[in-house]
């Protein structure tokens, strides 16, 4: 990949701008790292000269929002042999995403002010923004509430134990009621681990057939009823609405719940991964450790159910959980295997592929589900849209142009994908971050 920073002309694209419902041809004027200005094609040219801009012809592509990730695993610090900010950060510019956030699982925790600091530092040469999500209690164990307030100001956007659920109703209660004080999300990862010690995949025909044990859908369900029921008490008791964001949603039963709970007025928002809407347990065939992660891929119906999420609006943005590990680490047996698989190169394809090509949505909305989505769940009013003002982040591609992915041949540090060798659409040219434009 090669970077450049300077004013920039994006000429002759096709705008396509969710948050602003702008779907049209337009250039976009890029200087000291905001939006400059947006205007129909030719009417940028005399401030583009005077600012001495560099222009990237965009002409057939898509220009859209830099995409914004709000759940991925770095691995640093303690597991730089899976990925490090440095190659998780790469990965995802070559996917067109321009802000990450990163899940508080490394070793040591990310239970700190100290950590969340360092995770920021320029010595972690970061290509995409990088904001932390920090551990909701100290070392993630579900017993301690870490300090809210101190971790927000070193930077951390929201809580979460992600990969370690907040089981004790009254932690979790209290998680919700510090995260509102100060105005973060509480991120949970909804799995009853009561219910799945052991389960390597979705329960089902198939892990009966392989002999392995399966993860109930009501052990997510289960948990996700239960924090919809905390924050519903909280909601009549505080001033303060708590904020309950539900991580990579998997199931028609939760996500059922959710619908509910929204109806009701709850401020509860959820994302679902890209395999989550494109692959069944099916996947898994003989012991495939490339297709086995938390949650598990889960039947037809399920599946169905995250496009219908997607498709009516209950599901706010999609993430993709972005897992990387080792080669040696998925060449276990499939029970002791880890969870996990790569997803920030892949996403935008499959997105495009699965719900603008497959199922009509419109591209518009397709892309707010990467856009304006993840950012209004964060509440970030900058980034997410290209209004004058904005954050200079954009991702451009080739919506009609199909490419071949190749796990090999990724930016990650590590190679566990299922979807080696798929073709998807939409190849992308270049990625903008903060005005800084990188060629793919």
């Amino acid at each position: 990949m090669k970077a450049r920073s300077k004013a920039t002309l994006i000429r002759g694209g096709r705008l396509v701008d969710p948050a602003n419902r702008v779907d049209a041809l337009r250039d976009v004027l890029l200087a000291d790292g905001r939006v400059s200005a947006v205007n129909a094609p030719g009417k940028l040219d005399l401030a583009a000269k005077q600012l001495g801009a560099e222009i990237l012809v965009a002409r057939g592509c898509v220009v859209a929002p830099g995409l914004i990730d709000i759940h991925v695993h770095l691995r640093e610090p303690g597991q730089g042999y899976k990925e490090t900010i440095a190659t998780g950060t790469r990965a995802a510019v070559a996917g067109g995403f321009t802000a990450v956030c990163c899940m508080p699982n490394t070793i040591p925790v990310n239970d700190s002010a100290e950590w969340t600091l360092w995770m920021q530092a320029p010595e972690r040469d970061a290509l995409a923004a990088v904001f932390p999500v920090a551990a909701a209690t100290i070392g993630s164990l579900g017993e301690t509430v870490t300090d809210y307030a101190q971790l927000k100001d070193a930077g951390a956007v929201a809580v979460s134990d992600d990969g370690k659920p907040i089981l004790g109703d009254d932690v979790m209660r209290q998680c919700l009621v510090q995260a509102a004080r100060v105005g973060m999300p509480v991120i949970q990862h909804a799995e009853d681990t009561r219910l799945t010690g052991g389960c390597s995949m979705n329960a089902g025909p198939l892990a009966f057939r392989l002999g392995l044990r399966g993860y109930s859908v009501e052990a997510e369900a289960g948990i996700v009823r239960r924090d919809l029921k905390l924050l519903e008490e909280l909601d009549r008791k505080s001033k303060a609405t708590a904020h309950l964001h539900v991580a990579h949603l998997s199931t028609a039963a939760a996500l059922d719940e959710v619908r509910r709970a929204k109806k009701r007025g709850l401020r509860v928002t959820c994302e679902v991964a890209p395999h989550h809407f494109t692959l069944t347990d099916a996947a898994v065939g003989n012991y495939n450790t490339h297709a086995k992660m938390y949650p598990p891929l889960r039947a037809e119906l399920d599946r169905e159910a995250m496009i219908e999420g997607l498709l009516d609006g209950t599901v706010d943005c999609i993430a993709t959980d972005h897992a990387p590990h080792a080669i040696h680490e998925k060449q276990e047996e499939f029970d002791r295997a880890p969870n996990g698989i790569l997803g920030l190169e892949t996403a935008l394809g499959l997105t495009l592929r699965m719900l603008h090509g497959e199922r009509g949505m419109s591209l518009v909305k397709t892309l707010s589900m990467l856009t304006s989505g993840p950012a209004a769940v964060m509440g970030w009013k900058d980034r997410g849209h290209l209004a004058k003002g904005a954050r200079a982040d954009v991702a451009v591609f080739a919506p009609d142009a199909s490419w071949t992915y190749s796990a090999e041949n990724g930016e990650s540090r590590s190679r566990n994908t299922p979807f080696d060798g798929w073709k998807l659409p939409g190849r992308l040219r270049a990625t903008v971050v903060s005005g800084v434009v990188t060629s793919v």
